[in-house]
């Protein structure tokens, strides 16, 4: 068992405009009211166990991204139990370049972001020149990240992000993140670490790829679980629910 969690509930502030007037804001300190809540998970209750590759599907709003920040670390539910096999090298792709300081070159800024990522900097300088060749910026490594394109910083992120071999990998709709070559390389470095038994968790609205790739999707809305099993069963379910064909026909041979 890698992570089990029983009975999850998050909830955040809504921000509205009328609550970041100065006006609101003195009212508030003297008479304090109770900002409007939106519920992203809602009572969730499952187990992900070592060697799976999960995907999480759902309309946007629907609690997938929550629950991955959730399963990181990054976010404490209000309610409920998250438990996490200790000893386990879990990285979390959640955002691509979280870690970096837009001032260092590439090069620094793996240093510094693999640090975050558990690395020593002697680990660190065995990787880089793989690093660098993956994300092919060996022209541009030593100029401020400040300076690369959008596609540039995302392909040295995730390059920095997956050479380091995790145990659990937890991904949150990073596979735009370069021209359909790059994407490529990118999907074959995923496979090669999960055929390699990395526990994967995905969140990406790509379901072609789920289905190919996982062996279990879990499907939300509004927070909660609707279903929870084999791929092509969840997806053709999920596809029928928006009127879609169901997956078997979808994918089905001509004739």
């Amino acid at each position: 068992m890698i992570f089990a969690i029983q009975n999850v509930r998050v909830e955040f502030a809504l921000n509205t405009l009328a609550q970041r007037t100065l006006k609101s804001a003195l009212s508030n300190l003297l008479t304090p009211s109770r900002a409007p809540r939106l519920r992203a998970l809602d009572g969730v209750s499952l187990t992900i166990h070592d060697g799976e590759h999960v995907g999480l599907i759902g309309r946007n709003g629907a609690g997938k991204s929550t629950l991955l920040r959730v399963l990181a670390g990054v976010i404490e539910p209000q309610q409920g139990s998250v438990s996490v096999a200790g000893g386990k090298h879990i990285v979390p792709l959640l955002e691509l370049g979280i870690g970096f300081h837009p001032d260092l070159s590439g090069r620094e800024n793996c240093y510094l972001a693999g640090s975050l990522l558990g690395y020593s900097p002697q680990e660190l300088s065995k990787r880089l020149s793989s690093i660098i060749r993956f994300a092919e910026l060996a022209e541009f490594i030593d100029e401020p990240v400040k300076n690369y394109s959008s596609g540039m910083y995302a392909r040295l992120a995730f390059a920095l992000a997956t050479d380091v071999e995790p145990e659990v990998l937890l991904v949150d709709e990073v596979f735009g993140v370069g021209d359909e070559f790059f994407m490529r390389k990118c999907i074959v470095r995923m496979q090669r670490l999960m055929k390699a038994g990395t526990t994967t968790i995905f969140v990406t609205h790509n379901l072609d790829f789920l289905v190919a790739q996982c062996d279990r999707l879990i499907w939300l809305d509004r927070g909660r679980i609707v279903m929870d099993g084999k791929p092509g069963e969840i997806a053709s379910a999920y596809r029928r629910s928006d009127g879609l064909p169901a997956w078997e026909d979808k994918v089905a041979p001509g004739p």
